[in-house]
């Protein structure tokens, strides 16, 4: 006979933790599944570590609403819990006089998706930001800003513990079946777990996961895309303070100069697509490309300073032709099995969302 516990949520992601935390805030007896030996060691752990401030998604989506909701979240979540981060702006800029409509267009679109305090700024007044960054014109975002996304991760999970949840390291979901009532739980080592609520919060295997969750219809599962992001990190000191944006690509956003909190900057991702996930290794022949790229907004980038870092991977339900598919976030009213929701397409900005996405799971129509 199988155990049984209210809520399991697969994936100890940012994402997962926070949904989870959401559920056992709630009163509800949760259980995290994690493959990996701990928590967050996937897309999680390797983006540029930004609070985004929800410039770029179109209006009405997903992505806008929950970054928009999910930066504010994050920010009073991040001064209560003492998780580090830093409000330091960023500049998306247009390098040349062509651009400007293009970069007028972002801060249209921040608008509209209710982003406030935005500052529009000619190449001199930026300048005056950053003496080295060459630009025709800029976009201040002054609530942009960067976390240490491990920590914030400690601390949901902190939360969910302190609230009764649990996460259990190396469970590894291998099917899900339909049961009287409850969905059951198969994991590897033969387990079995029936949950009134199944949770697939599986980042870069949510799809595969959902393809063996019996009762769900096929029609419901997107195709999965896996586009790599490189980073490189740099040699000499940079000498910027606010994070540097190019004008958004369509797969991304550019390749962008971010800092961490110890001041270290690194530059990334660019975009290649993948067949496996887990092709993680970092190419030093594509620093060759960092270099035009980054010059454009710093010319003076020596020679030689770019060195392989990290590269992430980013969970994509569209393909290299495509636009950019929104969150996609499936609960019973959707795909007609009850106790289940699916979360598709989780990529950034999804660790500004996620505190805004765990309370979006819990609010779902049809879930209880």
């Amino acid at each position: 006979m199988a155990d049984s516990v209210q809520c399991v949520v697969v994936g100890a992601g940012v994402v997962g933790l926070a949904i989870a935390r959401a559920l056992a805030l709630q009163g509800r007896e949760v259980l995290v599944l994690e493959a990996e030996d701990a928590i967050g060691t996937q897309t999680s752990a390797r983006s540029s570590e930004v609070i985004h401030a929800g410039l770029y998604y179109p209006a009405g989506s997903l992505k806008a609403r929950l970054c928009v909701q999910g930066r504010a979240m994050l920010y009073d979540y991040c001064a209560q819990r003492g998780v580090p981060h830093r409000r330091c702006g960023k500049l998306v800029v247009a390098t040349s006089e062509q651009q400007t409509d293009a970069l007028q267009a972002v801060a249209e679109r921040a608008r509209a998706n209710g982003v406030r305090g935005l500052q529009w700024l000619d190449g001199a007044a930026a300048r005056r930001l950053e003496p080295v960054l060459a630009c025709h014109a800029a976009l201040l975002s002054p609530d942009t800003g960067i976390i240490d996304s491990h920590a914030l991760m400690l601390a949901l999970q902190a939360d969910l513990e302190h609230a009764g949840g649990a996460v259990v390291l190396r469970t590894q979901v291998q099917a899900v079946a339909r049961v009287a009532g409850a969905l059951q739980v198969r994991t590897h080592d033969g387990t079995a777990l029936d949950t009134r609520l199944l949770v697939n919060a599986a980042g870069l295997h949510a799809v595969d996961l959902a393809r063996r969750i019996e009762g769900l219809s096929a029609a419901f599962v997107p195709r999965a895309f896996h586009a790599k992001g490189s980073y490189f990190s740099c040699a000499v000191r940079v000498p910027f303070s606010h994070l540097i944006y190019p004008l958004p690509e369509p797969a991304g956003l550019g390749v962008h100069l971010t800092l961490d909190l110890a001041g270290q900057a690194r530059f990334g991702p660019d975009v290649q697509w993948v067949d496996d996930p887990g092709d993680l290794q970092v190419q030093a022949e594509r620093a060759l490309g960092f270099y035009g790229e980054v010059r454009r907004y710093w010319p003076g980038l020596p020679d030689g300073a770019l060195l392989p870092g990290y590269a992430g991977m980013r969970p994509k339900i569209s393909g290299p032709t495509e636009p950019a598919a929104d969150f996609l976030i499936q609960g019973p009213r959707e795909h007609g099995v009850p106790g289940l929701v699916n979360l598709f397409g989780i990529e950034s900005p999804g660790l500004t969302s996620s505190l805004a996405i765990g309370q979006y799971v819990t609010d779902l129509p049809g879930v209880w």
